[in-house]
């Protein structure tokens, strides 16, 4: 460069050199900005960024198996550590009083089955605390097998998933190979581990399409930590004592999972509207 022209150059005032370099910078990214935008061009392998959910997110629950006449009932029992508390008004802990009372309810079955042995009734037996455990799986029913089953309760220890409970039950259900489907959950406590139990339940209710019933008997605390059950197609009693739980389990039981099967002359259960 001639050294006049490279005098000229260094003449330039700083802010116009400033003022260029902003601009160039500028420009620059505005390109950056509209290839984002434009995304990959076809061919590269790259994903859209705006993917639509899966449709099985939404999707309604589909049996595994072929369904026929009966019920499913999927027990949940709650044995945090709570459970290991001395039951109101008795001196045996809580966890105890709760499987003597479901003892009792279950074997109201035979009753059940007696007068209706075309109506077969399945049940299986879940525990929960921090985790989940199958104690038996959802099965036809068999007094030996349900009383043992309950004999393998864990002694109560750790936190209380209520939903993971739920979630974990509710797949069961749909491989039973019938069409009425509950799920009943005794319980001391409120949730402290995994999922939520009213978006578990809100979402049965949903994906099942009123199909799952869902009940609860709250021992020893507030049934209405449970009222959005109410909303959801199922019911919540409350307990405060081993024979107001034994009184709420039977209520529950008999008067509406059994009761519901006495006069079931429809193939399919009658879905209950969404509110």
């Amino acid at each position: 460069m001639p050294r006049h022209a490279r005098r000229r150059a260094r003449g330039v005032p700083r802010a116009s050199r400033d003022a260029a370099g902003t601009t160039a910078s500028l420009a620059a990214a505005l390109a950056l900005t509209w290839l984002a935008a434009c995304g990959p061009s076809p061919g590269q392998g790259t994903a859209p960024a705006n993917r639509a959910e899966p449709a099985e997110a939404s999707a309604p629950y589909q049996a595994e198996v072929e369904e026929g006449l009966g019920a499913a009932v999927a027990i949940l029992v709650d044995t945090s550590g709570s459970m290991g508390e001395t039951a109101p008004g008795d001196t045996r802990p809580k966890y105890v009083v709760a499987q003597e009372a479901l003892r009792a309810m279950v074997e109201a079955t035979d009753a059940f089955i007696a007068k209706r042995p075309d109506f077969p009734i399945k049940i299986g037996l879940y525990s929960f605390a921090s985790n989940v455990r199958v104690l038996r799986p959802i099965q036809p029913y068999d007094r030996e097998a349900v009383r043992t089953a309950l004999e393998t309760v864990p002694r109560p220890g750790g936190g209380t998933a209520i939903g993971e409970a739920l979630a974990t039950a509710r797949p069961d259900l749909y491989r039973a190979g019938v069409f009425r489907k509950y799920l009943l959950v005794v319980t001391d406590g409120e949730n402290t581990r995994g999922r939520d139990p009213e978006a578990v339940a809100r979402e049965i209710w949903r994906k099942s399409e009123g199909g799952v019933q869902v009940y609860f008997v709250a021992f020893d605390t507030s049934p209405e930590k449970f009222a959005f059950l109410k909303q959801t197609g199922g019911d919540v009693l409350g307990a405060g004592t081993g024979g107001e739980l034994r009184q709420a389990l039977d209520g529950l039981y008999q008067g509406k999972i059994l009761a519901e099967a006495v006069d079931a002359g429809e193939k399919e259960p009658v879905k209950k509207e969404k509110p």
